[in-house]
């Protein structure tokens, strides 16, 4: 969903209805994976059955009019302007009258509890608001962009930062937050594919659960404990040509194999609430699609809190041509299984009307109430209302150090070294002049990327100028020239060049730091070329006529095309967005005083038109020839290898890693028998150094065709130099399982080839069968 929507500030709700209009145009996913190396996930607590909680609820619903259980299932906006958060009056009389039971946009512990009184001192039934914002990446403390954290492939990590984030919203008033988002995305031009985890299912899934894991914790009475959302139910991320809002026309096998075990996954571990998708699925609008809603998510995997719609996507669905009106649109909504109404104001305006219509079934608006309801009292709010509007917890909160010190730990566990041309990485001592060039090498408000929430974009960040001023060795003279645009309009310029060259000459080393402007990704930021915008790869060419060492800083939040620096730099380095602290993150990590262990969560492309590229792909029946790689009738591009310009799974260290041949405890498993796979790692180089140890599996034949390789299990593993040690697998037929030809979920009898290695391109390979 989008920020405050500035636009519709003046808006009545009667006006905001229209605004919708104007928009143009059996089954159970995968489980989460028996394997050893992944954490065991218990459900959360709000889970277990509350009989108190239980008659509590049943005894307020009893006392409530249809108005004002309607009023519990819409969620509206706050909004800012100069002086601060401000609620517009209509509203603030909407929640006097019972009609609102949540706002979203609204933080802080002085405006939340004003808000707050409101519902609970001038309403006849006192029933508090809930909070909800966009708490993606940090909330004031800003960590890398989510895509950034997934390259960490460090789960602690990623729980960490989710905690701190919670934390910190929660001190600043916040009970809920819409993330985390567990898309799958596998095409680069969409913009969102920042906000999640990447293009693979069991990385997907295990990052799904160690975020609601850090959000909610073990316990939502505690006051540092906010809702999780997984967003966005289902197939947002297969958006036809990467277009953000386009229509998504993938298989149902596809759907339960890919896009649906990560909300799986965050079901399982908890998850408080789920949020609709904005696009179709089956030529059915996610916000109305029952099989989703009911069949799938609470039929099927039992889920127990509550729906809520994106940004106006029931009135969206008018646009889709799904619904003839908004009144039609809100019966199809909340028939399906949408709790709550999220913008758009059909459910305040029409469905009492559809009620009495009998369009809409009191026993279905109850069933919505109560899931809300029992979320408000889970998080204590009927005994404390205002026990998250604290204004001496919220001082004392936010930004504490420790929370800094984390955001700068997980920055640097998520970069990713690309390329480190003869060791051009760390820097050396010796190199007295460094020259930081480019239009990401002093913005402050480009570092913590989109979807910042609270985070500060002014002072806070530190830039990479700074962090680089700040830890070279004293007499190292440290410049900086922007030298080069990054809008689109600044394609074919030259102003600045000469500045950022003269620099460069008088440098020993050069550190470039390129990529995308920071709203360049996050929501409605598809784009059709991955290659730098602007200028910048024409300032790099003429960077590299100097002579002089280039290292390559890149700041996005999707993968770029770089084949040319791929090429013709010394080193590259992926820093994604790296949040508040990324200046003093990526010096670490230039000067070796953290050495980079992060490994890419999505395939690089050669170019745009390698897109779709993932490595799981399927083998299709006329495969390219490794002997013959020019042959002709194969699945081969003319004028481009088929291999990306980086692997899933890639990564290089500043030491070295040698791995043993894998063994197997056994050849044969049978259903529930559990198969070992062993290998040694050795730390080969000279420096202590992290390794993301990676199992895959082929399933040879099946009753349907099998991709050609699949994630089952990794390990991150931190190694002295000189140390080896023995890493292990285990998998079962369960790891094994897929949609088969009847549809029906399971693994099949057959022979499989197992590999372990540093990335989804590398590793020694052993066989196996399952025999029933």
């Amino acid at each position: 969903m989008p920020p405050t929507p500035r636009n519709l500030k003046n808006l009545t709700l009667a006006t905001l209805l229209l605004a919708g209009q104007l928009v143009p145009a059996p089954l159970l996913a995968k489980p989460a994976s028996t394997s050893a190396q992944a954490a065991p996930v218990d459900a959360a607590s709000w889970t277990r059955p509350d009989p108190a909680m239980d008659k509590y609820i049943a005894d307020l619903m009893a006392k409530m009019t249809l108005e004002e259980k309607i009023g519990q299932l819409s969620l509206l906006t706050s909004d800012w302007d100069s002086t601060g958060p401000t609620m517009r009056q209509g509203y603030q009389d909407d929640i006097r009258k019972g009609r609102i039971g949540s706002i979203f946009n609204a933080f802080t512990a002085k405006y939340t509890r004003e808000l707050q009184r409101l519902a609970v001192e001038e309403t006849r039934l006192k029933i508090p608001l809930l909070f909800g914002y966009d708490v993606i990446h940090g909330h004031r403390t800003i960590f890398p962009i989510s895509l950034g954290e997934a390259a960490s492939w460090d789960l602690k990590a990623i729980e960490k930062a989710a905690r701190v984030s919670a934390t910190e919203a929660a001190a600043d008033g916040i009970h809920w937050t819409f993330s985390p988002m567990v898309d799958i995305a596998r095409d680069p031009r969409w913009g969102r594919i920042s906000e999640g985890a990447g293009e693979d299912v069991y990385l997907g899934s295990r990052i799904a659960e160690a975020r609601v894991r850090g959000y909610q914790g073990d316990d939502l009475k505690r006051v540092d404990t906010v809702l999780a959302t997984a967003k966005h139910f289902a197939a947002y991320g297969a958006a036809q040509a990467g277009r953000d809002y386009h229509t998504v026309d993938i298989s149902e096998r596809t759907l339960r194999d890919i896009y649906l075990p990560p909300f799986k996954a965050a079901a399982d571990a908890g998850a408080a609430t789920f949020m609709t998708s904005f696009n179709e699925y089956d030529g059915v609008p996610a916000s109305g699609s029952r099989y989703l809603l009911t069949d799938v998510l609470r039929e099927k995997w039992g889920f127990k809190g509550f729906v809520v719609t994106d940004y106006t996507s029931i009135n969206e669905m008018v646009a889709h041509g799904y619904s003839k009106d908004l009144k039609q649109a809100g019966e199809q909504a909340i028939n399906a299984g949408v709790d709550m109404d999220l913008q758009g104001a059909v459910f305040i305006e029409y469905l009492a009307k559809s009620v009495a219509e009998g369009k809409v079934g009191v026993a279905r608006i109850d069933a919505a109430v109560k899931a809300i309801l029992e979320m408000k009292y889970r998080l204590g709010l009927f005994e404390d209302p205002y026990r998250y509007s604290d204004e001496a917890r919220e001082k004392a909160t936010i930004y504490k150090p420790e929370f800094l010190e984390a955001a700068r730990d997980v920055a640097r566990r998520s970069m990713v070294l690309l390329k480190n041309k003869d060791g051009a990485l760390p820097l050396a001592a010796t190199a007295k002049a460094i020259a930081v060039i480019g239009p990401l090498g002093n913005s402050k408000e480009d570092m913590i990327g989109s979807w910042a929430a609270a985070g500060d974009r002014k002072t806070r960040p530190v830039t990479l100028l700074e962090g680089m001023q700040a830890r070279a060795p004293k007499g190292t003279m440290v410049g900086f020239a922007r030298g080069a645009g990054y809008a689109f309009e600044d394609a074919g310029k030259s102003e600045g060049f000469a500045e950022a060259i003269a620099l460069a000459q008088k440098s020993d080393v050069i550190v470039a730091a390129m990529g995308e402007r920071w709203d360049m990704t996050g929501e409605a930021a598809s784009r059709t070329s991955l290659d730098l915008p602007g200028n910048q790869q024409a300032l790099l060419e003429e960077l590299k006529k100097t002579g002089k060492p280039i290292i390559l800083v890149l700041m996005s939040g999707r993968p770029n095309s770089i084949t040319w620096a791929d090429a013709n730099v010394d080193a590259i380095v992926e820093a994604w967005y790296p949040g508040t602290m990324g200046g003093h993150a990526i010096a670490d990590v230039l000067y070796g005083d953290y050495n980079p262990s992060g490994k890419l969560p999505v395939t690089f492309p050669r170019n745009v038109g390698q897109v779709p590229i993932y490595y799981d792909m399927k083998n299709t029946g006329r495969p390219i020839k490794p002997d013959d790689p020019n042959a002709k009738y194969v699945s081969r591009y003319l004028d481009t290898p088929n291999t990306p310009l980086y692997p899933f799974g890639y990564g290089l260290s500043y030491t070295s890693f040698t791995y043993s041949q894998v063994t197997l405890d056994r050849a044969t498993i049978r259903p529930g028998e559990k198969l070992t796979a062993s290998v040694t790692v050795t730390n080969s180089g000279a420096r202590d150094g992290e390794e993301v140890v990676q199992l895959y599996v082929r399933d040879l034949v099946g009753s349907v065709t099998r991709p050609v390789k699949e994630l089952k299990g990794f390990e991150k593993v931190m190694l002295k130099k000189g140390e080896k040690r023995t890493i292990r697998f285990t998998l079962t037929d369960a790891d094994l399982a897929f949609t088969r030809a009847d549809m029906s979920w399971g693994s099949e009898p057959g022979d499989f080839t197992l590999w372990v290695g540093p990335s989804s391109a590398e590793g020694s390979e052993a066989a196996f069968a399952l025999t029933e």
